[in-house]
């Protein structure tokens, strides 16, 4: 539900109306245009906001019930882009996100080598998989707690901040350290994981289950939002379709789908999505051109001799060449044709209509 106040609203009424959503147990949301405030309610509202209770309050003007089941996430309740700050790289609100790394942590030296290849080339985050889900439980299945200590160690070398996936919420205080957690295709649907990540107030990178709606992967950012976390990044890494000439179809449509319904920022997993590293840089351009936040892209100093997805792994020589075609494009076409957030003003008119 949004509430719409008139424009003689004072502070003290505002004040007054959060009291009084507060007390109902409801989470109110201000929004604060240039003429009038907005106010998002978050929370059953058909049973615990009476309609008519409301629209006697003298400073209440409108009254809109929002029908998407998503609040928090929502761009109408949250218009401004939000900004993820992971250990100091920047993901949204205009800020291009380069993560890069191989698909697991193999060796002190690989996992070193490569991290200082990639920040070479211009990556911002260093990705790489210390517990690793694979389909068959016979593949290498990661160095577990030992992976994480060579990260961090990575990370120190180079001061690259670190993404990597989290299969257990058991594992939880090993991720202490981690800058940014990575939740898994298979666990986008994790509930009591979500709802223990949102707890931690780290920030987390969301993938979009392999056969999940955008309803359902905004759902799922909900889960996390709904336990006090905003900090999250929505990672397309393609869906699975009647398509077997790639790993899966990549979903370009979701960046401008889920820009104009969230405020969360949207980066892309090329090497995920089509399972092929040649075809990598030029879905990677694509998802830049599209206006995507970020890219998430696996890169291997040996792929031939990679234990996990060497096939859609990118050498450090190719990475280097996507990150220069992707700054090119986005100087080009993206920062111009990237959507604005919209205004408090926007919502209120498009409540009204």
């Amino acid at each position: 539900m949004i509430l719409i106040l008139k424009s003689t609203a004072t502070r003290d009424d505002i004040s007054d109306l959060k009291s009084r959503l507060e007390g109902r147990g409801l989470r109110p949301v201000i929004m604060e245009g240039s003429e009038k405030v907005a106010v998002g309610i978050i929370g059953e509202t058909r049973s615990h906001l009476p309609a008519d209770q409301i629209q006697a309050l003298p400073y209440v003007e409108a009254i809109r019930r929002v029908s998407d089941p998503y609040k928090l996430a929502n761009r109408v309740f949250h218009p401004e882009d939000t900004v993820v700050n992971a250990g100091g790289a920047k993901v949204g609100g205009g800020h291009f996100a380069l993560m890069a790394g191989p698909c697991s942590i193999e060796s002190r030296e690989q996992i070193i080598e490569v991290a200082q290849a990639v920040k070479a080339a211009g990556a911002t985050m260093l990705r790489g998989g210390a517990f690793k889900p694979r389909t068959s439980p016979y593949d290498f299945q990661g160095l577990r707690d030992e992976g994480l200590k060579l990260m961090l160690e990575a990370k120190r070398e180079t001061g690259l901040p670190i993404v990597t996936e989290i299969m257990s919420i058991d594992h939880l205080p090993l991720f202490e350290d981690v800058d940014m957690i990575q939740v898994g295709a298979r666990s986008m649907q994790n509930f009591e994981m979500l709802k223990e990540l949102g707890k931690t107030k780290k920030p987390i990178l969301l993938k979009r289950g392999m056969c999940a709606t955008i309803k359902e992967f905004l759902m799922a950012a909900e889960y996390i939002m709904a336990s006090g976390n905003d900090q999250i990044v929505l990672c397309e890494r393609g869906i699975r379709t009647y398509e077997t000439a790639t790993r899966n179809t990549l979903d370009l449509s979701c960046i401008p789908v889920l820009h104009e319904r969230t405020h969360l920022p949207v980066v892309i997993d090329p090497s995920h999505a089509t399972g092929v590293a040649r075809y990598v840089p030029s879905m990677a351009a694509a998802a830049a051109a599209a206006g995507a936040d970020g890219l998430m892209i696996e890169v291997h100093n040996n792929p031939a001799a990679a234990l996990c997805d060497g096939p859609q792994s990118l050498t450090p020589e190719v990475f280097a060449d996507v990150v220069r075609n992707v700054k090119t494009i986005r100087n080009a076409i993206c920062m111009k044709a990237a959507p604005k957030p919209i205004s408090v003003e926007t919502v209120i008119r498009a409540c009204a209509s």
